[in-house]
């Protein structure tokens, strides 16, 4: 089970009260939320191994030196030179070192890379895993990694973590019109104003998917809008030609990277056996459960793990 962790913490802020509070007052929410949906995804799918996948760096250069509208509309603070800052509500960006400092507690893995998302630590570590595989995500950029024949699903939290939808090669293709492995290039072709990607001007889902359904991917939607032969409509043709230097950096974007040297996280789940206890860190997660008062949600995990 791999964790999209900040699609999760950011459904935790926002749909957990914050009247959920620290002995000083201090909101709690995020990191309690967190920790529930941790014991219920663990609950109901008893994975063998878990990874809580980390943006190191949430806007990669490399993706912004590409398309440089790339999920600029959520920069809050511009870092020369660096890495910028992504807009996050002060109270959650408090809870993000407790919600590190209780995962390193409980011995739950955190697998981050530098220079990628947590989009391209999912990809690397779902692909070629020798195991099923579900990922824990509200984003659909990572329907691209749904692959009935390796066994790995998504397990999309749009409607919330209880109610999450079990997306599989069927589910994609009702929903889109296209394969899983093709959801890349459409997702290229349609755009995404959340990531800031602009897309083909005029062309929606619907013309996406038809246009990949009679050409096979962009490199074939590109090669028939450049044949005068090919049956398609000279206002399309016009279309696909005007998107060409978009066309030929967007599919680089989109796409997960799968190939990151993550090195050897160890992603055994903690309770599993004597070499990986549960909590790793008994006197740390002691302390950080009087401090932050987390002593319902940390008893809930622990109870999940150990059974």
């Amino acid at each position: 089970m791999l964790l999209d962790t900040a699609s999760l913490y950011f459904r935790a802020y926002y749909g957990v009260p914050d009247s959920f509070t620290a002995p000083d007052g201090t909101p709690i929410n995020a990191v309690r939320g967190l920790l529930d949906f941790i014991t219920r995804l663990v609950t109901d799918y008893r994975p063998t191994h878990l990874a809580c996948c980390w943006d190191n760096d949430w806007r990669p250069q490399w993706r912004v030196d590409l398309i440089g509208s790339y999920k600029a509309h959520r920069v809050g603070q511009v870092v020369p030179g660096g890495s910028d800052i992504e807009e996050v509500p002060d109270p959650l960006e408090a809870q993000i070192p407790v919600i590190v400092a209780v995962l390193e507690a409980l011995g739950i893995a955190i697998v981050g890379a530098d220079g990628y998302e947590a989009d391209d630590v999912i990809g690397t570590l779902a692909t070629g895993a020798g195991m099923p595989v579900d990922v824990v995500t509200g984003d659909r950029d990572l329907f691209q990694l749904v692959d009935d024949d390796a066994e790995v699903r998504i397990l999309y939290t749009a409607r919330g973590v209880g109610r999450h939808e079990q997306v599989t090669n069927a589910v994609v293709r009702g929903k889109y019109g296209v394969e899983a492995n093709r959801y890349a290039d459409f997702a290229t072709l349609r755009g995404d104003a959340s990531d800031g990607l602009p897309g083909v001007a005029g062309v929606g889902e619907k013309t996406a998917a038809s246009l990949l359904g009679r050409f096979g991917d962009i490199a074939g939607i590109q090669a028939a809008a450049a044949d005068p032969t090919t049956e398609l409509a000279a206002g399309m043709r016009v279309k696909i030609k005007n998107a060409a230097e978009y066309l030929a950096v967007a599919p680089e974007v989109v796409a997960v990277a799968r190939e990151i040297d993550l090195g050897d996280p160890d992603l055994w789940l903690p309770g599993a056996d004597d070499a990986h206890p549960a909590p790793r860190d008994p006197e740390a997660l002691a302390a950080l459960v009087e401090r932050w008062g987390l002593g319902g949600s940390v008893s809930r995990l622990l109870a999940t793990l150990g059974g």
